[in-house]
């Protein structure tokens, strides 16, 4: 009998005997790594290194107004809220002016005139929840018209949040649509570089709103945080102990390395630019067009190339041009290159058209004015705008990513001089004439009822004085203002952009006259009086404490006398027990001339304004002064 023994080897026994120790080693690995990182995320490694100065009473507040004080902000527009009220004493102290509206959105259009008439961001502050929502579409109208403006806003505590605290929503989700640069502080010692980024991200590439969230407890000082955050008695038992130390280590890293020194002022700003190539082939286009034209739009008027360089450019260049959004007035009135209208006429007879910071949107017919023959330069910062519907209805030449405003510089030098035939000009300018007498026809019209818009306007372009800035607040009537009335100079014109908000008048006045204090501010916007909506340009924004927009009603004395009757039986039989109520006045609040007219209290003016502007119809020369623009 034959027996057979297996001997197992050594080198296979190896591998049973070892794999224990392999997977304990990779636990154990595996449990460092978890606490390492558990020890990362609470900040107790940054701790090490950066204490906390629980005897110090600054507060991130002084933090937000360094950064913006380094940047040369000179207004915060606010509201003011419980939430951020550490970051307007701070502005204040350091001398940036803290201007409080009465309404959310008026802070945001009020920042957005200052960007666009200064070229740097505009600031508003707003407290969590309500009064972030309330800004939504001022933000929108700003990313729409490229404007850039920084928008602070409040929320809760950074260990309330999704606990339902007061005003807690989510906030990064509703402006990250709408924003350049969305962020949310979670740290004191983060919200310096935060900051310096979101205000080159506002101004980088295509300009637009920028957000930063700043809960409360990186605002307020330590020794307020500790109160509201750690429990005053120790708390007994495990759990009670351990929920004390994450709290105790959370504030501790919300403060780590708060106050250490950092960098405050502004980081390099990334703005495209045209390439030397890009600009010869454009050169060797125009150098051979016969009836050359342009359209300047607001990208044309964007940092770095000032306003006067960019005029003296154009009018070197010596093309006729037409002049739309922030570009309005650039050349001043009545300049012999500044086609006024019949836009589309000309664009159909114009062999080559440079579209420099416009685009073939709904102002354009989407680009179906522009003639299928003629040669197409687009610039524009923002590629995907500057293309967009050149798949249908147009095509572009030559499609250049930049700043226009240094294109048409750099086009201007190498060009040297070139001039065009001056009967291209002289038919543009006869065309613009003919528009002009019928304009002026159609002011002479008699209507039944109202006011004609056109005779309006043109009455408004013959009293605006030199140093007046238009504000044209409204839908329809704006485009009627733009072929009516001339902007005096550069930065002159604001209306609300491409979104077409309606509401934009008194935050674009209020910023305008704090920029330019010099400057008078004419408010152009549609008003609605009684069941009728009339355009009433009549108005002058003077910002005066305390004082409501007051507006006179044009009624009959049989009408105001039966709105007085009414008012009258309803006073003694109370208001209905169902549908709308009417506010109630008392006599008192009727003044003397009111009651002696036979005019209910308060007819005739419209609510209490949320913006403590008064609106004035300017009087005639020999009746004495205007009203002034905002003074605080």
């Amino acid at each position: 009998m034959v027996r057979c023994y297996h001997m197992e080897t050594p080198a296979a026994a190896a591998p049973a005997g070892g794999f224990f120790p392999s997977f304990l080693f990779l636990a154990f690995g595996t449990l460092v790594a978890a606490l390492l990182g558990a020890a990362y995320r609470l900040g107790l490694f940054y701790q090490l290194t950066h204490k906390v100065d629980k005897a110090s009473i600054r507060n991130g507040g002084e933090n937000v107004a360094a950064v913006l004080k380094a940047h040369g902000v000179k207004f915060l527009f606010t509201l003011v809220g419980g939430h951020i009220s550490p970051l307007l004493v701070a502005c204040e102290k350091l001398g940036i002016r803290v201007v409080d509206t009465r309404q959310e959105v008026t802070a945001v259009f009020a920042a957005d005139a200052v960007a666009r008439l200064t070229g740097s961001v505009g600031v508003a502050a707003v407290t969590a929840g309500p009064g972030l929502t309330n800004t939504v579409t001022a933000v929108k109208n700003a990313q729409i018209a490229q404007s850039p403006i920084l928008l602070l806003g409040g929320a809760a505590s950074t260990l309330l949040q999704n606990r339902g605290a007061l005003q807690a929503v989510d906030q990064m989700s509703l402006f990250q649509p709408l924003c350049k640069f969305c962020a949310s502080v979670r740290r004191v010692r983060d919200i310096i570089p935060t900051l310096r980024a979101a205000m080159a991200a506002a101004q980088s590439g295509t300009p637009g709103p920028v957000f930063v969230e700043l809960p409360v407890d990186v605002l307020y000082p330590y020794f307020m945080v500790q109160k509201e955050m750690v429990p005053a008695k120790p708390p007994k038992g495990l759990v009670g102990r351990g929920v004390s130390w994450y709290l105790e280590n959370h504030l501790a890293n919300l403060f780590a390395g708060a106050w250490e020194p950092r960098p405050e002022g502004p980081l390099p700003l990334d703005i495209p630019q045209a390439s030397p190539e890009k600009v010869q082939r454009c050169v060797e286009i125009l150098s051979r067009a016969k009836r050359p034209l342009m359209l300047l739009g607001s990208q044309a008027l964007l940092p770095p190339t000032p306003a006067d360089k960019l005029r003296v450019a154009v009018e070197t260049l010596g093309v006729p041009c037409f002049l739309g959004g922030m570009a309005r007035g650039l050349l001043g009135r009545n300049h012999p290159l500044h086609i006024r209208q019949n836009r589309s006429a000309a664009l159909k007879k114009a062999d080559v058209v440079i579209l420099a910071g416009m685009v073939c949107d709904f102002r354009l017919s989407y680009g179906r004015v522009l003639s299928r023959s003629s040669k197409i330069i687009i610039v524009n910062r923002d590629r995907k705008e500057m293309l967009i519907n050149s798949d249908i209805f147009w095509k572009p030449q030559e499609a250049v990513q930049g700043d226009v405003g240094s294109f048409v510089v750099k086009l201007v030098e190498g060009l040297q001089g070139q001039t065009w035939a001056s009967d291209w000009a002289e038919e543009l300018r006869q065309a613009d004439r003919q528009k002009e007498q019928t304009f002026k026809e159609k002011a002479l019209m008699p209507l039944a009822q109202h006011l004609n818009p056109v005779r309006v306007l043109q009455l408004v372009e013959e009293t605006l004085p030199d140093n007046s800035i238009l504000v044209v607040d409204g839908g329809d009537f704006v485009g009627t203002a733009a072929h009516l009335v001339q902007p005096r100079g550069p930065l002159c014109w604001l209306d609300p952009g491409a979104f077409g908000t309606l509401g934009v008048g008194a935050g674009f006045a209020l910023g305008a006259k704090l920029c330019r204090p010099d400057a008078e501010p004419f408010v152009l916007p549609r008003k609605t009086v009684g069941s009728s909506t009339v355009p009433w340009a009549q108005g002058l924004c003077r910002r005066t404490p305390g004082s409501h927009a007051n507006t006179r009603a044009r009624s009959s004395r049989a009408a105001s006398s039966s709105r007085w009757k009414v008012w009258s039986k309803r006073r003694k039989s109370g208001p209905p027990r169902s549908g709308p109520v009417r506010a109630r006045a008392t006599p008192s609040t009727c003044s003397r001339q009111q009651r002696s007219r036979g005019v209910a209290p308060g007819a005739g003016r419209s609510p209490p304004s949320p913006y403590r502007c008064r609106l004035r119809r300017p009087q005639s020369a020999a009746g004495g002064d205007r009203a002034d623009g905002p003074t605080s």
